[in-house]
């Protein structure tokens, strides 16, 4: 994924919403690749090691953090349920683990010697379901943007006419070329 070469095809380059700059773009090639299913290869190549006295413009940290951070946000963005799921997970983890002293306590004496723990329990148990409902409606909007971007996609011909020209089919509506009604 971050070595080598990239050949694309005019309809990839066409659907790409290039949203990054610099090293990570590599990264969100791919996940659009693998998104909309496109067929993917690698091709080995020679690998040799750097020209002596030259120098790397990577840098390991900062580079990675760049990509990890934009790793985060395309599952954010591609795989909402996923990601809001997951904090869900957390903040009902802590809601029962505040919740149960409380209830074992209720349940021992019939007080509630411990109000501020109890609301913030509730108040975590409220913010995982805001997470999951969130994480719902926003699945629903990815997928209508990913049929958008597969529409995109599929709007370029595969394959252009030899002498540069897109194939036309008979019949088919041009631009500016409007039928006629009869009346």
């Amino acid at each position: 994924m971050l070595s080598g070469y990239k050949v694309f095809s005019r309809r990839f380059v066409k659907s790409f919403p290039a949203l990054s700059h610099g090293f990570d773009i590599e990264t969100e090639l791919t996940v659009h690749a693998l998104e909309l299913s496109m067929p993917v290869t690698h091709v080995d190549g020679q690998y040799r090691g750097r020209v002596e006295g030259s120098e790397s413009k990577l840098r390991t940290y900062r580079d990675g953090w760049r990509i990890l951070m934009l790793i985060f946000k395309l599952v954010r963005h591609e795989r909402p349920m996923f990601f809001f799921s997951l904090i869900a997970a957390l903040f009902g983890a802590c809601s029962f683990g505040l919740l149960v002293p409380v209830v074992a306590e209720y349940l021992r004496t019939g007080l509630v010697p411990r109000l501020p723990t109890a609301i913030l329990s509730m108040g975590m148990a409220m913010m995982a379901c805001l997470s999951l409902v969130t994480g719902t409606v926003l699945d629903t909007v990815t997928r209508g943007r990913r049929e958008t971007r597969m529409l995109a996609y599929l709007q370029h011909p595969a394959f252009s006419a030899i002498s540069g020209e897109n194939p036309r089919v008979e019949g088919e509506m041009q631009p500016g070329n409007r039928p006629h009604s009869v009346i």
